[in-house]
């Protein structure tokens, strides 16, 4: 694992501090397992980025994001 240092005001490090004591973790433990809920929290997948586009252009074909042969020479 990598280390990181943040500083934190005095309420956050009594409060890690009360949160650490009182479930039995290291306060690193605490601050990874809030870190990793934070996180996926707030990740979003491509759908909800474009949410609002999805089905906003008529007249392509239905399966455009499915059928393989709309990708042939893709690219090229």
């Amino acid at each position: 694992m990598r280390m990181l240092t943040v500083k934190l005001p005095k309420h956050l490090n009594d409060a890690l501090d009360r949160i650490a004591q009182s479930s039995g973790k290291s306060r690193s433990a605490v601050v990874r397992e809030a870190l990793e809920t934070y996180a996926l929290e707030r990740v979003e997948s491509a759908l909800t980025r474009a949410g609002e586009l999805v089905g906003s252009l008529a007249g392509l074909p239905r399966d455009l994001s499915t059928n393989p042969k709309y990708m042939k020479n893709f690219g090229k």
